[in-house]
């Protein structure tokens, strides 16, 4: 596949809603979201809106411009990269753009929040390596993202926020119904990813 395009109408057979989900709701627009709403939480919102910038570009934009990148060379066939075995090499690619990212918050002091927010993204990928390379495996990154961005959005704007979670379910239903992971692939991604954002935001900021 050389075509970045997204598709204008769905595959043969294929479930119109799951597609709008899966894409819509992909890890990197949940980043997006994810550090926009730590970072207008800051004490300075407008300061807080350039840490979300700057995580924005090392954990969204660049990983997807490798992704796009790879898509245009035969590297993968899709943006949400339904091969497992390549699952492996991509990972360790976007968590090098991440330590990049934290590297310049640390350098010119990023608000703790921030640095939480980042490092926790950079703990998950670790964690969702881990069955990728050594079971060939494929955990779900959707939910992964999805879950660690809720617990970390309810740390940050209160308990409220868990009342969201459903979201995830229905985002696991979209990547099954779509047939790119099983029920087992989902529900382990969405558990460690919000386990491990979680955790690692939590201490971070306490």
């Amino acid at each position: 596949m050389t075509s970045t395009a997204t598709p204008a109408t769905p595959a043969a057979g294929e479930n119109r809603a799951a597609r709008l989900i899966t894409d819509g709701m992909e890890p990197r627009n949940v980043i997006i979201l994810v550090s926009l709403g730590v970072g207008l939480a800051q004490n300075n919102p407008l300061t807080g809106a350039l840490w979300a910038l700057e995580a924005i570009v090392f954990a969204a934009a660049i990983p997807m411009a490798y992704i796009k990148w790879g898509m245009r060379t035969g590297m993968w066939a899709d943006r949400h990269i339904g091969q497992v075995q390549r699952r492996k090499f991509l990972i360790p690619v976007i968590m090098a753009s991440v330590a990049a990212g934290i590297g310049g918050m640390l350098i010119f002091d990023a608000p703790r929040a921030m640095l939480a927010l980042v490092l926790a993204m950079l703990a998950t990928l670790a964690v969702l390596l881990v069955p990728t390379a050594l079971w060939k495996w494929k955990i779900s990154v959707h939910t992964a993202v999805a879950g660690g961005a809720l617990a970390m959005l309810a740390l940050t704007w209160g308990p409220l926020v868990w009342a969201a979670y459903p979201a995830v379910a229905v985002i696991a239903w979209s990547r099954i119904s779509l047939r790119d992971h099983t029920l087992a692939q989902t529900i382990a991604g969405a558990a460690a990813g919000t386990t491990t954002a979680g955790l690692v935001f939590a201490v971070l900021t306490a």
